[in-house]
Formats: structure tokens, sequence, C-alpha cells
């Protein structure tokens, strides 16, 4: 695991030697599946000062509904801010809108391997500061952790994320860990995989699981569509939260002080993470096929179904 800086990707334009983009491009793909992550000390792309000096001002909601204010791209939707004048939610709704596209074009530069095939997830903007943050244990941001969403879950494709410090004075501090590849080999037992497994393929986990595809909706958010992996990474998240001993060991473990303005990439759901301090920090996730993955290996799927001997996918 290591922050590698990428220093020749021009602004908006792309990789400064046009003739290596595609060889670059497949490189950046294979450091942020092999669980490192990739920085820019300046944003990749524009932003206007106006909209930086407007979001430090901006409230959240304090509704526990909202861990973050939220804007989903598909519905073109802003949720979680303060209530505010109209004006003011508008410019708000804007910049959310304008920042999620202009990643989604950067994206789509930086990682041509994934260009046409990743699907946009929401976007985030963090205002709070994370240091102290009054959170139940599984919302905590501080504990390291990897990310698997309840209410949509991937089906064995990988959740990466763009996250940018939109504070003008402090740094966004992360500690990350070593890699799923590593991680898993290390607790996924511990953590149940094998007992999830043999429940799910008991009759009843059997009729369960197809009871849930049937009813849809009535099954509650995501689950109707959750493989055997996705129950395994929700539980593995809570798992990592919960274990004391790996929160506090600090071997194979590196801090990172993201600075002002700058921009880093991860896959959240392969490489443990938390974020220490910081507050106002915008973000966009994006779902990668794992049919598009350069090394689909070191993937979480394949990584737990190396383990388990079995599928996870079904």
């Amino acid at each position: 695991m290591a922050l590698i800086e990428i220093t020749d990707f021009r602004t908006p334009g792309g990789w400064t030697d046009p003739q290596s983009s595609t060889q670059r491009s497949q490189e950046c793909c294979r450091q942020l599946e092999e669980g490192n992550i990739l920085f820019f000390r300046q944003m990749p792309f524009e932003m206007p000062q106006v909209d930086l000096d407007f979001l430090t001002g901006v409230k959240q909601s304090d509704s526990a509904l909202h861990k973050n204010i939220s804007y989903r791209p598909k519905a073109d939707v802003l949720r979680g801010a303060e209530a505010a004048p109209p004006e003011a939610m508008q410019r708000l709704h804007r910049i959310m809108r304008s920042y999620s596209q202009n990643v989604t074009a950067f994206i789509s530069r930086l990682l041509e391997p994934y260009a046409g095939s990743f699907r946009h997830d929401f976007a985030s903007f963090r205002a709070i500061e994370e240091q102290g943050r009054d959170l139940p244990l599984h919302r905590r941001n501080d504990l390291m952790h990897v990310d698997a969403f309840p209410t949509r879950p991937t089906r064995g494709d990988r959740i990466l994320r763009c996250f940018t410090n939109v504070n003008p004075a402090e740094s966004r501090v992360w500690v990350t860990g070593e890699p799923m590849s590593v991680v898993a080999q290390r607790f996924a037992q511990d953590a149940g995989l094998s007992r999830l497994l043999a429940r799910a393929s008991t009759p009843a986990g059997r009729i369960s699981r197809t009871l849930r595809h049937v009813l849809g909706p009535l099954a509650g958010k995501g689950a109707a569509q959750r493989t055997p992996y996705d129950e395994f990474m929700l539980s593995f998240h809570d798992y990592l939260k919960e274990r004391q001993d790996y929160q506090d060991e600090k071997q194979g473990k590196l801090r990172t002080e993201f600075p002002p303005f700058s921009t880093w990439i991860v896959f959240t759901d392969g490489v443990p993470h938390s974020v220490l301090s910081g507050r106002l920090a915008l973000e966009q996730t994006f779902i990668i096929p794992l049919s598009a993955m350069i090394v689909p290996e070191q993937s979480p799927a394949r990584v737990l179904e190396k383990i388990a001997g079995q599928a996870l996918l079904a």
C-alpha cells in the first residue's frame, strides 16, 4: 500500500504525453486495484474560487438520516443540507452537480480502461469536522473499515471514490491499512465467512435468498439484490470497526495528511481506511465493473472466493 503522486496529468486536457496516455491509464488502474492511492497535490479539474469560498459557509442538516450532504447524479437531487434561502440551496446544488460532472470527466480521461463502463453513485460534501464526531460505532469514520453500502449492493463490482479537500487552511488526515488481499487472509474466517456460506447453502438459506429476489422492495432496500459477497462485506465493515486490537495496531498502516485543494482516488472497498480529522471535503463515488479490472484477482470478491473455495456472486 502506497501513496502515488501523479504529476504528469494536465488540467483539463489529460496526460502530458498523449502517446503514452493509454499505458499510463492502465498503470494507474493497476496501482489502484493493488491497493494504492493516487494523489494530486492540486485539483486536476477546474473549480472556481467563488465556489470554494461559498462551501466554507455551508451547514449540514442535524438530521440523523444524513451522515453527509449528498448529491445523487442520476436523479439530480441534493439531500442533507441545512435549510437556507432558495438561492443558497440552488447554488449548493449547482456546485455539487458541477463537481460530479467535472470529476466524471477527469476519471474518464485518467482511467481510460474504466471509461464508459462505470456507474455513477452518490457524491457528497463532508462539512462536519471528523475528529470527535458523535456517531454510533458502526457509522464512525475514524475507525478502520472497508466500504460496503447497505442499500446499494455492488454484487462484486468495485467502489472507487475520488476525494477533494476544499478546506483552505487544514489538511484532511487519513490512516490506511494493508489491502484486502492481506486483511482478508487474517480476519475473513473469524469474521464469519464460512458460517455465512454454510447458512446460505442450507435449504432455509436458499429459500430466504429466493424470497428476497421475488419480494423485491418488500425485502428491504437493497436486500433483494445482495449476493453472499455483499452480505459478508457488510458484516466485515462492522467487524473491523469492532476489533479494538486491529484499530490499535500500528504495523502496516500509513498516516497521510491531504493538504488543502488536493485530490486523491482509492478503491475504498479494498483499502481499509479511517479519517482522523478534517472538514470540508467533496467526494464522488463510482461503481467499476469487476469485468473492467486490470488485475481482477486483487478484487475483494476474488480474494474472498479464493479463501472460501467457492463462488460468492451467485
